[in-house]
């Protein structure tokens, strides 16, 4: 990756931190998996998710067949961290910018995998449900989660910002390259 283009290219973007990873160094976690399952309203019910997204090994194997990924986070801002209605409403400046890295990865020539936030929203109703294929495979992106990557790891093993405090929230997104 030619760092200074790409470093032109990030600094016009909100982008807070990024990091460029070696995919051989992250570590999928089958606890992750746990949580989706046991916390999470939207498991079993969009293709971001798991099952959807396959068994923990297809994912662990989907990550390390590209060898490097970008891995980033926005900062957004809301009147009260424990409204989740307000925070979940700062999610799709981040989802838009994460398209947007990803656009000009692939511009640049490198295939891309994109794993972000949450799970995915477009569709009012997925298509998962109904047993249909996804109506926008080019624009959902599965979540990190679902992938079992330990996002607060890789925070901690890059010295990057995980809590910036008071009424403030850090997106993070990964998208693989190759």
């Amino acid at each position: 990756m030619d760092r200074q283009k790409f470093e032109e290219f990030i600094s016009q973007y909100p982008i807070y931190e990024y990091r460029l990873l070696d995919t051989q160094n992250i570590r999928i976690e089958e606890r992750v998996r746990t949580i989706c399952r046991q916390e999470c309203t939207r498991y079993g019910s969009t293709w971001a998710c798991p099952p959807a997204v396959g068994t923990l090994e297809e994912c662990e194997k989907r990550i390390k067949k590209y060898p490097q990924a970008v891995f980033f986070s926005s900062v957004a801002e809301v009147s009260d961290i424990l409204n989740m209605e307000e925070m979940l409403s700062t999610r799709r400046a981040h989802e838009d910018l994460t398209t947007e890295v990803g656009r000009y990865l692939k511009e640049e020539g490198y295939e891309t995998f994109i794993l972000s936030t949450e799970s995915c929203d477009i569709c009012e109703k997925c298509a998962y449900t109904e047993g249909k294929p996804c109506r926008h495979p080019d624009r959902m992106h599965p979540c990190l989660e679902s992938h079992g990557v330990v996002v607060n790891e890789i925070v901690e093993e890059q010295s990057m910002e995980y809590n910036l405090g008071g009424n403030t929230i850090l997106w993070f997104s990964m998208i693989l390259i190759r």
